[in-house]
Formats: structure tokens, C-alpha cells, sequence
């Protein structure tokens, strides 16, 4: 009842990009059927998807990485590291096991971001969830 699938007919990732109409019908339809709702949450994936998604979809974008995708993501400096709301590095505890120096990762994305939020946590343990509910409460005026 309070999830709704979006059938593209294609690339979801292009999909998103090209053609926001059947995600703002998609969202119309939460809005009408739940009208207590006070938060939509779009999730989309892909090879820097960041770079094309459709502004108007959107009040927040929360961009999530893992430290498994490699200590290199950060300095590469994509649009959803230099321009998201905020940007959450999750998994931290996985460091160790792809030996990922999460001191020098925290440092590249400090540096990339500026004065931008991120939180480096580990959402499934808890680490950072806190932290990530407070954002969306005062940047989302929830």
C-alpha cells in the first residue's frame, strides 16, 4: 500500500532521467491515496545516474556509497559527491575486509565536498542512522 513500482519499459536508469512523468504520476498517486504522508523516498541506482536525474523529482537527494566500491569514489568528484543535500558512506565496518583506509576516504570526501554534510556510518548496525534522521528532519522539514 505505501510502495509504488514504476514499469519504465526499458533502463530504469534512463527511464528516470529522460522521462520523469510516470515517477511524478507514481508519486501523485502516493500523495492522493496516503494523505497523511510526509515523506516520499525515490530510490534509483546506476553508473553515475547522478549526473542526469530529474531535478523536479526531488526536494533532498541523499547520495549512498559503500566503502566497498573502493576508497577511490570520492576523489573522482561525480556530480552526486559534489551536489547532493548529503552524501552517507555506509558500511564503514567493511573497511578492514577491502582494505579501504577510511581516514584518508573521510579526507577525499571532505575535501570533494567542502562544506557539504556526509556521514560515514554503517546504517544496518546503527552507526550514522541518528545522524541521517536529524538531516532529514531539518533539511526535509519533517
Amino acid at each position: 500500500e505505501r510502495i509504488r513500482g514504476v514499469e519504465t519499459g526499458g533502463c530504469p536508469h534512463t527511464a528516470i532521467r529522460e522521462d520523469a512523468s510516470v515517477n511524478l504520476a507514481a508519486i501523485e498517486d502516493l500523495k492522493s491515496g496516503l494523505p497523511d504522508l510526509d515523506l516520499i523516498l525515490i530510490e534509483s541506482g546506476g553508473d553515475n545516474l547522478a549526473a542526469t536525474f530529474s531535478p523536479e523529482l526531488v526536494d533532498l537527494t541523499i547520495y549512498v556509497i559503500d566503502v566497498c566500491m573502493g576508497a577511490d569514489i570520492p576523489r573522482k568528484k561525480g556530480p552526486a559527491l559534489l551536489k547532493s543535500d548529503m552524501l552517507v558512506v555506509n558500511k564503514i565496518e567493511l573497511a578492514p575486509h577491502v582494505e579501504v583506509d577510511l581516514e584518508q576516504m573521510r579526507a577525499d570526501t571532505k575535501a570533494g565536498r567542502g562544506d557539504l554534510p556526509f556521514i560515514f556510518g554503517s546504517m544496518r548496525k546503527g552507526a550514522g542512522v541518528d545522524e541521517l534522521v536529524a538531516f532529514l528532519k531539518e533539511a526535509g522539514g519533517l
